[in-house]
């Protein structure tokens, strides 16, 4: 057994990440400063998209993206059960009715053909996610959204460097969302960003975050003097400080390395789990090359003796901190309360019952991956039938 937890994610900073946000706090500007711009530029060119609106945190940019879409009370939106709570209540937050669809059974991501079965005249948008940082099928996505007028969201907090068929995620839909939590990719402490190739959305997202209000000399139908500004609808404040966007521009500088040691970790993982019939790797699609936010075995578990539960807590007991992502929104209280129905999206409660998240992140060491490999492995051994 190890001598220290070993947690399923964590941040990887250095000292030039350190040393750039202590440039900021003894600089002039901690908030609506120049480094929110420099943020929003470096994620904007990452990705390939025109615009990028950085955010408080990521569930704060869903919730501007689905107020810039323009969802409201009467509308429905789809999204799949098999995500972190923020991917539909976003809708929640602009009055929109979530409607869920069921996963693909391979790949956890939203099934566009369950989508397809979802769609009604009050549907307006769709918001896939890429689940563990395996995009979607976007090509399927976006032929239903054409056919029916919709507009697409990709909730891609998991997939900040992932790409579908050559094309970084970022700019392929209307909206995309990235999150900074500690935990992805890279990290602004808390945080998250809109990017987007459309200019209408650009403005209303800018204004959403800082209250509604705006100086743009083009949007104010009157003008006092060079102090004026109006709030020309009712927004929030969630901007993100340039202490946070400071720290996520040097973070961007080692984005690909970051990715590179999650494959390299992965890699370990597939090769050391591969013959072990009692669990199933997560299968990838050749479409999709994934940024890795999260590795999940699946347990075979009519080949073994003890439940998901017992199993966790046998590698909780060896100092592996596992995780599971995630409990089926339609199945939490909130939800049970408005109305949805346990049983009701069958693949994605199976699904639930089976995983569990390994530990995966940057600075593991190799001896950090030799832990879980062999903690998995001796549990395995210990109830297998």
């Amino acid at each position: 057994m190890r001598d220290t937890y070993l947690p399923y994610g964590k941040q990887y900073l250095d000292e030039e990440d350190i040393e750039t946000v202590i440039k900021v706090l003894k600089g002039d500007y901690l908030t609506t400063g120049p480094s929110i711009k420099e943020f929003e530029k470096t994620v904007a060119n990452y990705v390939g998209s025109k615009y990028a609106v950085a955010f408080s945190n990521g569930t704060a940019a869903l919730h501007g993206a689905c107020f810039a879409a323009g969802i409201t009370v009467g509308d429905e939106v789809i999204t799949t059960p098999i995500t972190f709570a923020a991917s539909a209540n976003c809708i929640r937050y602009v009055g929109g009715t979530v409607v869920f669809a069921d996963i693909d059974e391979e790949t956890y991501n939203i099934d566009h053909k369950e989508i397809e079965k979802k769609i009604t005249d009050k549907t307006k948008a769709i918001i896939p996610v890429h689940f563990t940082g395996q995009p979607v099928n976007l090509d399927a996505i976006h032929s239903i959204a054409e056919k029916h007028d919709l507009i697409v969201i990709e909730d891609a907090a998991h997939a900040l460097g992932a790409s579908y068929k050559g094309k970084k995620v970022g700019a392929l839909s209307d909206m995309t969302m990235f999150s900074f939590h500690p935990v992805k990719h890279v990290t602004t402490g808390e945080g998250g960003i809109i990017t987007t190739n459309n200019e209408n959305y650009y403005q209303k997202l800018v204004q959403f975050r800082s209250h509604g209000i705006t100086r743009d000399k083009e949007l104010l139908e009157e003008n006092h003097g060079p102090w004026y500004y109006d709030m020309q609808f009712l927004g929030f404040n969630y901007r993100m400080t340039d202490i946070q966007a400071a720290l996520g521009v040097s973070q961007m500088k080692k984005l690909d390395k970051f990715i590179e040691r999650r494959k390299e970790i992965v890699k370990k993982y597939n090769e050391a789990f591969a013959e072990i019939p009692e669990i199933v790797m997560p299968y990838q699609s050749p479409d999709s090359d994934s940024s890795w936010h999260l590795y999940i075995l699946k347990l075979n578990l009519n080949n073994l003796t003890n439940n998901r539960k017992e199993i966790f807590e046998k590698l909780i007991d060896l100092n592996i901190g596992v995780n599971v992502h995630y409990i089926p929104v339609h199945t939490l209280m909130y939800y049970q309360q408005l109305g949805y129905k346990k049983g009701s999206l069958p693949k994605a409660e199976a699904l639930y019952e089976e995983i569990i998240t390994l530990p995966l992140f940057p600075k593991m060491t190799n001896e950090d991956i030799f832990d879980v490999i062999e903690a998995v492995k001796t549990v395995i051994t210990q109830v297998k039938k």
